[in-house]
Formats: C-alpha cells, sequence, structure tokens
C-alpha cells in the first residue's frame, strides 16, 4: 500500500503510554501495611484515633505522605510516534477526505471520529476495553479503539499480514461510524429490541458487520481513486483478512465446527463478497444490508 508523504490525521487519542495504577482504595491499604506499627499504637487512645481519621480524610483529598497523589493512570512512557502510528494516522486521514467528499455527494456533514490508540487496557463511553475485545467502534463518543497488538494477532494467528490488511480493519470501524451519522446503527438497534430469540438479533448484528463491510470497500475504491494507494497485492490482503475473521472461521478455530446462529460478523465468504461489492462499485447506495 502507498501511504508515505501524505497527511496525517490529528484526530488520534495516543493512550499506549498509559497504564491503570491502584486506586485510592488500594493505596489505602498499601499505606495502612506500611504504617502498621505507628497506627496500632495510635489506636491505643481518642487522639490516636483523630490523627488517624484525619490522615484518611487528608489521604482521600490527594495528599500522601509516600509522595504522588491519588492518580487513576500512571504514564509508563511517551506516547510512542512510530511508524506504524504513522501509518493508521496516514489511513484515517484517507478515511476522513474520502468519506467527507461523498457523504457532501449525498448532502450530509461528516464529522470527524477519533482513533484511539491503546495496548492492553483503557475505557471507553461503551465501557472498558480491552485486549481481548478487538477493534471497535463506540457510537456513544464517537471514536474508534484499537489495541495496535491486534495487527500482531492478525498477522502471526490469522495469517493475515499486510499494511492494506490493517488498513482495512480501520475502514470497516470507519464504516461504523458513517452508520452511526447515518442513523443505521439507531434503526438496527431498535430492530434488535423488537425481537426475542438470540438467533434473530444476532442476524441483525450480522447485516450491521456486513455493511461495515461494505462500506470499507466503498472506501477502498475512492481511496485508490484519489491517492492510487493500490499496490500489487492489497486487494488480496483484505480479502484474506475478511476471510480470516469470518465467524465460520473463527468457530472452526475455536471449536471445531460451525454455529450459524451464533455468527455476529458473518461468515467468511459473506465478508469477503460485501467487501468486494463496495470496492467494484464505489456506490454507497449498493451496501443496502438492512
Amino acid at each position: 500500500m502507498r501511504w508515505q508523504g501524505r497527511n496525517e490525521s490529528s484526530n488520534i487519542d495516543d493512550r499506549r503510554g498509559e497504564m491503570g495504577s491502584l486506586g485510592g482504595g488500594s493505596n489505602l491499604i498499601s499505606m495502612a501495611f506500611f504504617f502498621w506499627p505507628l497506627i496500632k499504637m495510635l489506636l491505643r487512645t481518642k487522639l490516636g484515633w483523630a490523627i488517624i481519621a484525619i490522615g484518611v480524610v487528608a489521604h482521600l483529598a490527594g495528599f500522601s505522605p509516600l509522595g504522588g497523589g491519588n492518580t487513576t493512570k500512571t504514564i509508563v512512557n511517551e506516547p510512542q510516534n512510530d511508524e506504524q502510528k504513522r501509518f493508521i494516522a496516514t489511513v484515517l486521514k484517507d478515511t476522513e477526505l474520502v468519506w467527507e467528499e461523498v457523504l457532501r455527494g449525498h448532502n450530509r456533514p461528516y464529522p470527524n471520529p477519533t482513533l484511539v490508540l491503546f495496548r492492553g487496557a483503557t475505557h471507553s463511553g461503551c465501557g472498558n476495553a480491552d485486549a481481548q475485545t478487538g477493534p471497535f467502534y463506540c457510537p456513544a463518543d464517537e471514536k474508534i479503539y484499537i489495541d495496535l497488538s491486534f495487527f500482531d494477532e492478525l498477522k502471526t494467528q490469522f495469517n493475515a499480514a499486510g499494511d492494506f490488511a490493517q488498513a482495512y480493519v480501520l475502514a470497516h470501524e470507519v464504516g461504523h461510524h458513517i452508520q452511526h451519522i447515518l442513523g443505521i446503527l439507531e434503526i438496527a438497534h431498535k430492530r434488535k429490541m423488537t425481537l426475542h430469540s438470540k438467533a434473530d438479533k444476532n442476524a441483525v448484528q450480522v447485516q450491521v458487520e456486513l455493511q461495515a463491510d461494505c462500506l470499507a470497500g466503498v472506501w477502498a475504491y475512492h481511496a485508490n481513486q484519489r491517492f492510487n494507494i493500490l499496490e500489487q497485492g492489497d486487494i488480496e490482503e483484505a480479502i484474506n483478512a475478511a476471510s480470516a475473521i469470518g465467524d465460520d472461521t473463527l468457530q472452526k478455530r475455536s471449536q471445531g465446527h460451525v454455529v450459524p446462529d451464533a455468527f455476529t460478523h458473518g461468515s467468511s465468504a459473506q465478508r469477503v463478497a460485501w467487501f468486494k461489492k463496495g470496492f467494484e462499485s464505489g456506490n454507497i447506495n449498493i451496501c443496502k444490508t438492512l
């Protein structure tokens, strides 16, 4: 994929240098253990009890005799300004420029989403996220969350290497942002609320995911027309990634058999087909799965 030399998006929240730390309650326990000999002596008198009470209040207010306040996160190192970040920031900028132009043709504005990069765990408007969650879009805060270790897994565990495979993953999540601003996610949510069986609700979710695959294909078409991004083998990388993370492929891998009613993203064949529909047409109107 040709990506060097183009503008990078500034809509990135890089949290890779942040690590959750012990909160106030855990710090208080640690301090109590450290000062236990002194506390034991103070507990024998009323004045001692008063001193302990003052100490607890002071700690909760942020004062710590061991140094540092009652923080909720620790900065392990500065956010990395590495090639992987530059790549993902460039692809994000490409999506911004493409979708702004495409939606302008439909008399729709395009509010840019924010991409959150993290390692390990973080918080979102849709709850906590960790490496097990995988990339996802949160409509509550209009942010895309990606633990960059997912791309390592895509390469090593799913045999889906290549920079355009990574671009496809991001474009898929941006597709969910498109669905959000067009009201499609809300329609899907209301439809699922009227259904009773898990299988029927899953079927609606599959439609949502396949549409996002199609929108990723639409983006790839327009990005190539505008920026000439594609090199030989790039589309095959995206197709390989879509196939590798199809529900049937993942189920066979994890449990040895396929349960279609449990699909939430679509089969490998479906995901590939809808990505190709979007890419071959470049037409957002062809992505009607719902």
